[in-house]
């Protein structure tokens, strides 16, 4: 199991699913509960496309709280070696 932590010293913490696959000759990444704000990315390698949707995922949740929208509350399901979990906190 591998756990991302994203902290942005501030006081409410929301846990996401990321799915990274491969793609041709890149890897493509995701999060299910956050997909249909846009929230997908891809990297070269395994590790670019988990650095690129921790970022991704950061943005997009921030934006949601300034925007006064919910956020989604996800069933959190066991990660696989494809699936990640990403922890982030906000006010």
């Amino acid at each position: 199991m591998t756990n991302r932590e994203i902290n942005l010293n501030k006081n409410k913490t929301y846990t996401f699913k990321v799915v990274v696959e491969p793609d041709d000759d890149r890897w493509f990444a995701y999060c299910p509960a956050l997909h249909t704000k846009g929230a997908a990315t891809w990297g070269y390698t395994q590790e670019e496309a988990l650095k690129n949707i921790r970022e991704v995922v950061e943005m997009t949740v921030e934006t949601m709280l300034e925007d006064n929208e919910p956020i989604p509350v996800i069933d959190l399901v066991k990660p696989s070696p494809l699936r990640y979990l990403l922890r982030s906190t906000y006010v």
